[in-house]
């Protein structure tokens, strides 16, 4: 019998060959199919215990920012005390820090990426209200003296907002060379939006003498209380 010498070429072939044979044998396909199972079945206990399956806002502040801070949202603004400057007014590429609140125990970070005026930002951010990765989100200040210590965050209709946060301030992509909190206000008047705020989550619970509101056409009672609320439980 005449014997053929494979080459290395003919090798490589036959393995390949060789790996799809495998691939599509009974054996194989039922690997794959008890893995594909094990993903479904944890896709969907993750999502029954209310895990979401999307980016923290402290991960997405990061990689979105140059601010660097590590931990939850609510330890951020202690965390930055000399390393990072902050203050009380708004700039293009800093992170604006939410308090803890009744809402969101641990607290929450954005990046802002415009300055509207005054009162008016636009931010991006992560896991708010358990969603994924929401840009260009319109944040009003509608604290009294325009020191952003107070605000509310669009929640996806036109000139509707949601609930009063309390915030920090700030976050400067900056070293602190001061060791101060830069402090800035004004007596610009509080925004016009389309609905009043469905709740206060200040811990005073002081409410804001914001400027009449159009409610017109709009039921106050249709989930604002919950669309705007994180999800903080499992962070």
């Amino acid at each position: 019998m005449r014997r053929i010498k494979l080459t290395g070429w003919t090798n490589t072939a036959m393995a390949v060959i060789a790996a799809f044979s495998l691939t599509g044998s009974p054996q194989a396909q039922a690997s794959s199919r008890h893995h594909l199972s094990r993903q479904h079945h944890r896709h969907h206990a993750a999502f029954a215990m209310g895990v979401p399956h999307v980016i923290q806002c402290v991960a997405f502040a990061r990689s979105a920012s140059d601010v660097a801070l590590r931990g939850n949202a609510v330890n951020w603004w202690r965390n930055a005390a000399g390393r990072y400057a902050r203050g009380t007014a708004p700039e293009v590429g800093s992170v604006l820090n939410f308090r803890a609140n009744a809402h969101m125990r641990l607290g929450h970070v954005a990046v802002v990426t415009q300055t509207v005026d005054s009162r008016t930002i636009q931010i991006d951010q992560s896991h708010w209200n358990a969603n994924g990765i929401s840009r260009d989100v319109s944040v009003i200040d509608v604290s009294p003296n325009n020191d952003w210590s107070a605000v509310r965050v669009a929640i996806g209709h036109a000139d509707t907002f949601g609930s009063i946060y309390p915030t920090y301030g700030f976050i400067y992509p900056r070293p602190d060379s001061s060791g101060r909190i830069v402090t800035a206000r004004s007596d610009a008047a509080l925004p016009r939006v389309g609905n009043t705020a469905p709740s206060d989550l200040r811990e005073s619970n002081t409410e804001v003498a914001e400027a009449p509101a159009s409610t017109a056409g709009i039921d106050l009672t249709s989930g604002l209380v919950t669309d705007d609320a994180p999800n903080r439980n499992l962070r």
